[in-house]
């Protein structure tokens, strides 16, 4: 999949379409979810231009994967979820329904989450 550089996130990024910041360092941009699943739910993504996990895995520098991991457990820190507990989903590609085209992190908590989704079929 080709990065699409006008994609919702690409254009937060640019600051096309604002968002409500939770965390922002060299390399990462943390923002409220405008559709949250659970009563905290940040989106954490890498400000280079990745599609999904596996082109973050292979194209990201050592400095761009560990800033990218630290926002996610600063975020979870931020927000207060870190001493309660919270799930950490991306979704790469059609049979997961990524929606946009650049690499993020739903952090959901502030409630039980509930058990893993299991696949059928």
């Amino acid at each position: 999949m080709a990065y699409d550089k006008n994609n919702i996130f690409a254009k937060i990024l640019r600051g096309e379409i604002p968002c409500e910041v939770i965390d922002e360092d060299e390399y990462t941009l943390s923002f409220a979810d405008i559709n949250p699943q659970a009563p905290v739910h940040i989106l954490v993504i890498p400000k280079g231009a990745y599609t999904d996990w596996s082109d973050f895995a292979v194209h990201a520098s050592g400095e761009e994967m560990s800033a990218f991991f630290k926002a996610i457990s600063r975020v979870a820190e931020l927000t207060g979820i870190g001493k309660t507990g919270y799930r950490v989903i991306s979704n790469i590609g059609p049979d997961s329904h990524q929606e946009v085209p650049h690499l993020h992190m739903h952090v959901l908590g502030g409630t039980p989450i509930g058990p893993l989704v299991v696949a059928k079929g």
